[in-house]
């Protein structure tokens, strides 16, 4: 997607579901976009890092930030776009949202509407609502910043197409040293590797489990030997369990279909 036409838009909206794995590039210019997944799990990657937003996150792009959203399995992604700077209390970077069941609805609104225009009283209100409820919260662990050196970049794609390897084994598909990628990672995404690689594992996993995976099937997909292990590390980073995270997640999307059928 490149330029949306100044219109008298205040609001405008993308909305598509997904069935298989996708990936979408985008360079928006003049509006600054608000992505998130009404269902499953997108993975957005922005120059600084990526960024893995279940049903209960969203992330906010700033004008002319090049990005691309990928989908692993399946998803039916939303955005909506706002005149560049016009949310002043949004910074200018990218950053995570939280997503409470009266955003989700805004967001759907929006969404049945098309655009909202600011010749249009009632669209002026709604627009006010929305941008009320839009607040950023902290990044981790959503987001995991991504190194530059060649190495350390083989290293990073190789883990994410195959969360279960060790270290070692990465270090080996790379050419590098572990101790070189040690220093690469600590350097570059202020993360030591191990950690960088847990939270990697995180990410994977949460996609896993999106596409219907159960938690023990995810934990042995991203390297882990039994479910307690993988739990224990999810817990430690994020507070709480898989199935606690992803509840809410899940609590969110039944509560949408329900509202749907009534």
């Amino acid at each position: 997607m490149s330029k949306i036409r100044h219109d008298g838009s205040i609001i405008r909206t993308f909305g598509v579901t997904f069935h298989s794995s996708q990936t979408l590039q985008y360079s928006v210019f003049g509006w600054d976009q608000l992505i998130y997944a009404m269902e499953g799990v997108l993975a957005v990657q922005v120059s600084e890092g990526v960024w893995t937003l279940p049903a209960h996150r969203a992330l906010w792009v700033p004008d002319g930030v090049e990005h691309s959203i990928h989908i692993a399995h399946s998803a039916s992604m939303r955005s909506l776009y706002f005149r560049a700077g016009s949310i002043r209390h949004l910074p200018r970077r990218s950053s995570a949202l939280n997503v409470s069941p009266l955003l989700r609805e805004l967001i759907s609104a929006c969404i049945e509407l098309g655009a909202l225009s600011s010749r249009k009283p009632a669209h002026r209100r709604l627009a006010a609502v929305i941008l009320d409820q839009m607040k950023t919260i902290p990044s981790v662990p959503l987001q995991l910043l991504m190194p530059k050196d060649p190495r350390a970049v083989a290293v990073a794609v190789y883990l994410r197409g195959n969360p279960a390897a060790s270290l070692s084994q990465a270090a080996a598909h790379s050419g590098s040293s572990l101790r070189t990628l040690e220093r690469l990672f600590e350097s570059e995404t202020r993360m030591p590797l191990g950690a960088w690689a847990r939270r990697l594992r995180i990410q994977v996993a949460l996609e896993f489990m999106a596409s219907g995976s159960a938690v023990g099937e995810a934990a042995m997909r991203c390297g882990y030997n039994s479910p307690s292990a993988f739990i224990s590390m999810f817990r430690r980073e994020l507070g709480v369990t898989p199935g606690a995270y992803l509840g809410t997640s899940r609590q969110h999307t039944q509560t949408a279909r329900a509202r749907k059928r009534s």
